[in-house]
């Protein structure tokens, strides 16, 4: 009896890995999601610092070919799903720092500053070590306090502009509830039509000059106000919200960060974007999850597709940008804070509830929290450096107190 043929060991046509396209899909959701929900964060930010409508756009713009480019190189040569983001907390602390002594040359150059901190933190292994004494609760409740304004923003922006922001707030709810990782992007489309509705009904149109993409120098200057109160604040929510947490999600998925070129080209990311308003670049921590996980595919060594993907999609992104900042700065006056406050409110819980965390150590990031929240200006140097001082003060008396009662456990009250 003849033996029927041995099956073939050959992947059939329609299955070969190549032609997977699970881990392209996954990479342009993850550029999609990175940058439709935060966006609006980053323009807010900038314009805080003292950006004009120009100079803002094209921070937008530097940040998105940094991300882009940045992403290629890294998913490409370590061969591991890496992707980057913009620094969306430090954007929310810009939102929350105000204008520096110096204008927007001194926040230009605390962004230099800050991309040079994040190279160094790659190449001198003592830098990672300082900043890994600075608790993370305290680093949380910071980055808290200057998020608790700007996601304040939607409900006011109900008593001024409720037309307008009620639609948005109620398609965020609705997704919130059906599709979570769609919220935000689902609720700015849902803004951007109710202004574009608003503009053709007042027959403002948006010029062809408007809408294309350019990139605005602007000299750095520095001041000892500017690195205090943006590119140190700014510098250690990026490590300790991103570049800390987005390590930890590829770690969940089995893989091991390339931490050293990591950090170098997100530090020259930064540097080689701040002159054209770019805050920083690093790890993204949410929406990596997108391209490490199982929706990249099921051969967990080539979903490093989906990272290189997603730095091609945020490059075709960024021929859109300019578009986008004009249609929202056509908005309402509040709209465009309303957006950015709701892509914020998961980042404010997570932060809270990291922040208050350790039951034993709860009043020192409270003072963290509320000294951030406070706006204080002293010095020409905003809240959050301050805040940041106040909190290792706080803890480290009540540290030394507590060291003090269990030494003398016979002076403690009952």
């Amino acid at each position: 009896m003849a033996k029927s043929p041995a099956p073939s060991t050959k992947p059939q046509a329609g299955r070969q890995p190549g032609f997977d396209t699970r881990p392209v899909v996954a990479g342009i959701v993850t550029a999609l999601v990175g940058f439709t929900s935060s966006f609006a964060v980053v323009l807010t930010g900038l314009k805080a610092v003292g950006a004009d409508p120009a100079q803002a756009a094209s921070g937008l713009l530097a940040l998105t070919l940094a991300v882009g480019v940045g992403v290629l190189l890294l998913a490409w040569r370590s061969k591991v799903p890496v992707t980057l983001a913009w620094s969306t907390p430090g954007a929310a602390l810009l939102a929350a720092s105000g204008t520096a002594d110096g204008g927007w040359p001194a926040a230009v150059g605390a962004f230099l500053a800050t991309g040079v901190l994040i190279a160094l933190t790659g190449l001198v292994p003592a830098l990672g070590r300082l900043m890994a004494k600075i608790p993370t609760t305290l680093a949380q409740a910071m980055l808290a306090g200057v998020l608790l304004q700007l996601c304040l923003a939607p409900f006011k922006a109900l008593g001024s502009v409720p037309l307008f922001v009620a639609p948005v707030i109620i398609c965020w709810l609705l997704m919130m509830k059906f599709a979570p990782r769609w919220a935000v992007p689902v609720a700015l489309l849902v803004a951007l039509a109710v202004i574009g509705i608003s503009l053709a009904a007042g027959g403002t149109g948006l010029g062809r000059g408007n809408v294309l993409p350019a990139l605005v120098w602007t000299t750095p200057a520095f001041s000892l106000q500017a690195m205090a109160g943006i590119a140190l604040p700014l510098f250690v929510v990026t490590m300790a919200s991103q570049n800390v947490p987005g390590v930890a999600v590829l770690r969940s998925f089995g893989y091991d960060t390339p931490w050293r070129p990591s950090m170098l080209v997100t530090g020259a990311g930064t540097v080689l974007g701040a002159p054209f308003g770019g805050h920083a670049i690093n790890l993204a921590a949410l929406s990596a999850a997108l391209a490490a996980g199982e929706e990249a595919g099921s051969i967990r060594s080539r979903r490093w597709i989906a990272g290189f993907t997603s730095g091609l999609a945020y490059l075709v992104l960024a021929a859109f940008s300019a578009a986008l900042v004009t249609v929202v700065n056509a908005a309402p006056p509040g709209m465009l804070e309303a957006v950015a406050g709701l892509a914020l409110l998961g980042t404010l819980a997570a932060a809270i509830s990291s922040a208050l965390a350790d039951a034993d150590d709860r009043m020192a990031p409270s003072v963290t929290f509320l000294m951030a929240a406070s706006g204080l200006a002293f010095a020409g140097i905003g809240s959050a450096f301050w805040a940041l001082l106040a909190g290792l003060a706080v803890r480290s008396l009540l540290v030394q107190r507590k060291t003090a009662d269990r030494n003398h456990p016979g002076t403690q009250k009952d």
